[in-house]
């Protein structure tokens, strides 16, 4: 074995979570290996997160100029599919990652390109290349699109969030199947892109983690863009026709069989953690890998599980979150994990879009706390005179009356996701509300509305 095989820290997968735990090691003199096998910066940045808002966007833009008297009556045509589709791609660098290199090479971390594999304690093989990790080994694999046991659903050919994040034609139909986070953007972006979309949904509601009234609007706003919603009632079987501009149908529970162009299946994700030889160190893979709340595997105190595969918040943001912490506590530092599960962050950007942090009203009766809600319009202030005029939206915050602070909080309306931060720092840092009203909202802004939710 060279010397260039042996490294402070090897840590597989090159998403947000593995760049993340990567450059902080590397920036505190670590010398730190980052293997991947596809595409530096992760799912997040070239086939979810990141083109879905590209997507997203442009009706959105063009929705709020419509709502505003003077602009409006300046708006010609419809969209240009084209330049959208061209903007998108050039989002996400034409799928390429070389724009990513020189963060690492100017960190001194070493690319390993292939897939990683476990091949026993501190151990990977990449390849015909082992590498040795001196301190630890930190898994960034990710997840990837679940397609669930439906009769012929794997013949059908269905697309997941890569392909309906990266094609360069709008089918003139698309099925959706499921009512989640992906499935409602993906629905109202090809909907305001021209296609004829329906999307079913095996529960009573959309968003289903989310509060009610956030779940009705959403369904309402998907409705509003020409959507078609089908709630409580699951798919039983799906095939395509032959020949290459063949139609994908899918069979419902209840007997109706729906047709496309094309079927996106977004009901869920699974970790990727069944090729990376766990079974060398005496784990399972194939599920979600349990961590404490350093990110370290309990038993192996070299080995940390980052993001998605340790199924504790498959958010981005927040698997760059515990890949600090779990940075943090390998070099020593003291880490307190303060955000987690339900207390997370998280946007859904639709329109209208859901911004929320913390518990549901619903969420936090469950987990036994004594609390109370207060409603409050997003439009009822100075500020939705001028952004999001006309349109539904509302605010709630839980309120824990035992410690009289915030709990959770819950935005929803016309770009309403740059205002949950404030509510996260109120629910992280516990701030008593009689403190919190002493934090004065700008006029006019639609900040405002924390003096009627606080009033409450």
């Amino acid at each position: 074995m060279s010397e260039t095989d042996e490294f402070d820290v090897i840590v597989l997968g090159a998403g947000p979570a593995g760049e993340v735990a990567s450059g902080r090691l590397a920036e505190n003199g670590l010398a730190v290996a980052l293997v991947e096998r596809e595409l530096v910066g992760g799912e997040c940045s070239f086939y979810a997160c990141m083109p879905s808002k590209g997507l997203l966007r442009p009706a959105q833009a063009l929705a709020e100029v419509r709502r505003v008297p003077g602009a409006a009556q300046a708006v010609q045509g419809q969209l240009d599919i084209a330049a959208v589709l061209a903007r998108r791609d050039e989002i996400v660098h034409d799928l390429d990652d070389g724009a990513q290199l020189p963060w690492l090479e100017e960190r001194g971390i070493e690319l390993v390109r292939g897939h990683g594999v476990l091949a026993g304690e501190r151990t990977v093989q990449v390849g015909e290349r082992t590498l040795r990790a001196r301190r630890a080994v930190m898994l960034a694999p990710g997840t990837r699109a679940l397609l669930p046991p439906i009769d012929g659903l794997a013949e059908a050919r269905p697309w997941s969030n890569r392909e309906v994040t990266s094609t360069h034609a709008i089918p003139d139909s698309l099925l959706v199947l499921g009512g989640g986070v992906v499935g409602v953007e993906m629905a109202q972006a090809y909907a305001s892109l021209g296609a004829r979309v329906t999307l079913v949904e095996a529960l009573e509601r959309l968003i289903a983690g989310e509060e009610d009234f956030a779940s009705e609007l959403v369904r309402e706003g998907l409705q509003e863009s020409g959507v078609e919603v089908i709630l409580g009632v699951k798919a039983s079987a799906a095939r395509r026709e032959q020949g290459t501009d063949a139609a994908v149908w899918i069979e419902l529970e209840d007997g109706r069989t729906l047709s496309a162009r094309e079927l996106l299946v977004a009901v869920g994700r699974e970790p990727r953690t069944d090729s990376l030889g766990l079974e060398t160190i005496g784990l399972q893979g194939g599920g979600s890998i349990e961590v404490d709340e350093t990110m370290r595997v309990p038993g192996h105190d070299w080995l940390y599980v980052l993001g998605d595969a340790n199924g504790r918040v498959l958010l981005t943001h927040m698997g760059k979150y515990q890949a600090r912490l779990a940075s943090d506590h390998l070099l020593g530092r003291p880490v307190s994990l303060l955000s987690d599960g339900r207390t997370s962050p998280r946007v859904i950007f639709t329109e209208p879009q859901v911004a929320a942090v913390g518990y549901t009203l619903a969420g936090a009766r469950e987990a036994g706390l004594k609390v109370r809600a207060v409603d409050q319009p997003v439009e009822g202030n100075a500020g939705g005179s001028f952004i999001g005029h006309g349109a539904p939206g509302t605010a709630r915050i839980v309120i824990d009356e035992d410690r009289d602070v915030l709990v959770g909080a819950t935005f929803t309306g016309v770009e309403v996701a740059e205002s949950l931060h404030a509510a996260t720092v109120a629910v992280i840092g516990e701030v008593p509300l009689a403190r919190l009203r002493h934090a004065i909202p700008c006029f006019p802004t639609r900040s405002e509305l924390w003096l009627g939710l606080l009033e409450g």
